[in-house]
């Protein structure tokens, strides 16, 4: 059941400051401490001070950014909620079992990739991603599939007992201020529509920036936003502590007002 919110919720998601450290202490014995930096976790900690409510990692199989050690640190570190993003495998199952993250969030991975390129396909294994959401909920964690804004998909998540559904909004950023902004947005709204119908909770997420906040956080039901690359990007110039007061303070203005 959606439970109400007095305002949309930002996660902040933190992968790409483990990826800068990552270039220089890839061979390193340790992920923090003495000369490797930056660290994660302070910038976690950091981002929950400047108003984040809640921290995502994506812990990747080919391990390119997040560590498992960051991941652990986090869980007893952090003060307000952990998402953890990752490829429905036994073995990142059995990670988000012994963690236990507030929430997990069922992605696709391709190595070649830079980034997430799509929503997760649940046509393609769905007894394993059915079996995957019955697993982690039965332990407490609530599970979200990030999904294209396709009403097959919304279908299939209220038939897994998905709880929460993330709307991928990588195809509404790329046509930002395109002739077919207009049509991904109606596919973003008609989703979150329809999922609402269906009693699932609905967050959004990826290609999220400073100049498009302004629509994104006008769509319905919305109660969670995951932004990573925007704000790591302007914490680059102002500080992380800047970057998520700017971004909370758009979603304040445009979102809780609407």
């Amino acid at each position: 059941m959606k439970l109400p919110v007095s305002r949309t919720l930002l996660g902040v998601n933190i992968d790409h400051g483990a990826t800068l450290r990552q270039a220089r202490y890839r061979d390193a014995e340790t992920t923090c401490g003495g000369s490797v930096e930056p660290d994660p976790v302070q910038l976690a900690l950091r981002a929950e001070q400047a108003g984040a409510d809640g921290i995502t990692v994506h812990l990747r199989e080919d391990r390119r950014h997040i560590q498992d050690r960051d991941v652990y640190r986090l869980r007893e570190s952090i003060a307000t909620r952990l998402n953890l993003e990752m490829a429905c495998t036994r073995e990142m199952t059995q990670i988000a079992l012994d963690l236990r993250p507030e929430s997990v969030c069922l992605v696709p991975e391709n190595r070649r990739e830079v980034t997430t390129e799509g929503g997760l396909d649940l046509d393609s294994r769905p007894e394993e991603i059915a079996a995957t959401v019955a697993t982690l909920t039965q332990a407490g964690i609530a599970v979200s599939l990030f999904i294209d804004p396709n009403p097959k998909h919304i279908d299939r998540a209220a038939e897994f007992k998905s709880p929460v559904i993330e709307l991928h909004t990588g195809a509404y950023a790329n046509q930002y201020g395109q002739p077919r902004q207009r049509e991904e947005w109606e596919r973003l709204v008609s989703a979150a529509q329809r999922a609402h119908r269906a009693g699932i909770t609905v967050n959004a997420g990826h290609g999220i920036n400073y100049i498009n906040i302004f629509e994104v956080c006008r769509l319905p039901y919305l109660n969670e936003l995951n932004i990573g690359h925007s704000l790591l990007s302007r914490a680059l110039f102002y500080g992380i502590e800047e970057a998520v007061r700017e971004m909370r303070s758009r979603m304040n203005d445009q979102g809780e007002s609407s």
